[in-house]
């Protein structure tokens, strides 16, 4: 009877430990069997509950396989037979997958595909000028519809994230941060870079795209064993012996549906109008601008800065997963370039890192908001804020940031000086009826010439509404005093604005700083520039 129930016991922990493979072996695959993987993923998982807003699933139809194609209308069928592709040999492989993936996207997927078409808009043309950057096929700007819908937001069940899904140990592989902080899986731009890097070592090793494609979904390990195992060539042989493998050994459904998967996606996408599609608008792409933020940086505050919403900032960036960046780094944030010398303003100001001495905070048992927040003198609602988090509810265990300078201003509050004010109103006086220009310039204390060159006025009609920039008369001696200051010899130059010109653009142009600018014309980031204005512009 005791062996008996000693033979139970074994027998009941190894189905135990064989579940537990089981759970696992996925993600395993995807890494290579690395198990540094497992242990990140952990990790990501729970600070993803925790205070990572936005995170999304992967579309359920991603992972759906289809056991047949539906009946096919004939303009079905001839975008079905029709290639015109590049680099892939697409016409030669229309197997049955393929044709049950193309009749399950153009009909009972049809409105996700649809979505996915409208998501991937702002991203398709970079992806593309990546690929023909480094001469890689233009199909290849496909694969993140196969992997995420392009959705930048999305995490697999196994930790997978971002548009080309990177796992973590992947993405730190090709030069990816990945982190409490920052996950750039979830950077659509820094992330295609990463996954053209990828794709270009693994064509190398294998030198065929479909066996490239395979080993991104599986891991370059198992495909690489299993095509020595098999003595195969391409991947469709080796689908084809892949029941000659040990169970171990065998591609899982999932890689070996993915090629057709991607094949069926492409032809698709190279008849969207045969198919009744939407086609893709190609000018919808991103018009974006990168600026380099530095650590410990309000971004909640740079976000109201240039007068954005949180939500508007975190759809341009999903790759900040808190309201602060990290700690001694310097990380790119992409904002829309009307925005940047607002940006530029804000981020030369010492005012634009509060968080210098943060600290990540582990929580304990007893622990709530308000015990931690009177721990460190920080207000409950900054340090929700600063986290991400609405609710009450904090578990043992979760890590929260804790800035190092508790204050109630801590989140960026507009401070507009009378200086500021004044020029602002100045930029934008308005004409009303009975002005002249000898009024407005008497009024301001300037001269008519002086007032008819700011504005590019040629002569003196003025209409009720318009708008004059008012120069300041002080602008000219406090840039002389500033360079004096600096001991450094500086020549004043008259610069012409043209169209779309912005404060950020001219800085940029000139070597010198937004700040600068403003001081040395009596603007700030709202001011108004129009073509045919000219600024002064002091370089060495």
């Amino acid at each position: 009877m005791l062996k008996s129930l000693r033979l139970i016991t074994l027998f009941t922990l190894f189905a135990l430990v064989a579940g537990c493979a089981a759970k696992t072996a996925p993600v395993a695959e995807k890494e290579v069997c690395n198990p540094a993987a497992l242990t990140v993923q952990k990790d990501i998982t729970v600070d993803t509950e925790v205070a990572d807003s936005g995170v999304e699933p992967l579309d359920p139809e991603l992972e759906e396989t289809p056991s047949d194609s539906g009946v096919l209308t004939p303009e079905e069928e001839k975008a079905l037979r029709t290639s015109n592709g590049v680099y892939f040999n697409l016409d030669e492989h229309d197997t049955k997958e393929v044709q049950q993936y193309f009749g399950f996207f153009t009909h009972k997927a049809r409105k996700t595909f649809d979505r996915w078409l409208k998501r991937s808009e702002p991203f398709l043309p970079y992806v593309r000028q990546v690929l023909s950057e480094n001469n890689m096929p233009q199909d290849l700007a496909m694969l993140p519809f196969a992997e995420s819908g392009y959705n930048a937001w999305a995490y697999s069940r196994v930790g997978a994230a971002g548009m080309w899904q990177f796992m973590p140990y992947t993405g730190r592989k090709f030069g990816l941060r990945v982190d409490w902080w920052i996950d750039e899986r979830r950077d659509p731009y820094e992330s295609t870079k990463a996954a053209v890097e990828y794709l270009k070592v693994l064509h190398d090793m294998f030198g065929d795209w479909y066996l490239a494609l395979a080993a991104y979904n599986a891991g370059e390990g198992k495909i690489g064993r299993a095509l020595k195992k098999t003595g195969c060539k391409d991947f469709f042989e080796l689908t084809k012996n892949n029941h000659k493998l040990s169970r171990r050994a065998r591609l899982r459904t999932e890689t070996k549906n993915y090629v057709p998967k991607f094949i069926a996606i492409s032809k698709i996408f190279k008849n969207l109008d045969e198919l009744g599609f939407t086609n893709i608008d190609w000018n919808n792409g991103l018009q974006v601008e990168t600026v380099k933020v530095p650590g410990g940086t309000d971004l909640l505050a740079l976000a109201k800065a240039c007068g954005m919403k949180w939500s508007e900032f975190h759809k341009l960036n999903p790759h900040f997963r808190r309201q602060v960046s990290p700690p001694n780094a310097v990380i790119n944030a992409y904002l829309p370039e009307r925005v940047m010398a607002s940006a530029a303003d804000y981020l030369e100001s010492p005012n634009s890192r509060p968080f210098a001495g943060y600290k990540r905070y582990k929580i304990r048992n007893g622990d709530s908001w308000y015990r931690i927040a009177r721990r460190y003198g920080v207000p409950v609602a900054v340090l929700k804020s600063v986290n991400n988090h609405k609710s009450n509810i904090i578990r043992p265990g979760q890590h929260i940031m804790i800035p190092g300078k508790g204050s109630s201003k801590s989140l960026y509050a507009s401070k507009t000086s009378n200086t500021r004010r004044t020029a602002q109103s100045r930029a934008n006086y308005r004409v009303r009826k009975g002005d002249s220009l000898w009024s407005i310039a008497s009024r301001y204390k300037v001269s008519v010439t002086t007032l008819k060159r700011a504005n590019g006025l040629y002569n003196s009609r003025l209409k009720i509404g318009q708008k004059l920039f008012i120069p300041d008369n002080n602008a000219l001696s406090s840039a002389r005093s500033v360079a004096k200051a600096e001991n450094v010899k500086q020549q004043m130059v008259k610069y012409r604005v043209r169209r779309g010109d912005n404060l950020w653009k001219i800085a940029r142009r000139f070597g010198v700083k937004v700040s600068s600018l403003m001081e040395w014309n009596s603007l700030n980031s709202k001011s108004i520039l129009r073509p045919g204005d000219r600024i002064n512009v002091y370089v060495q």
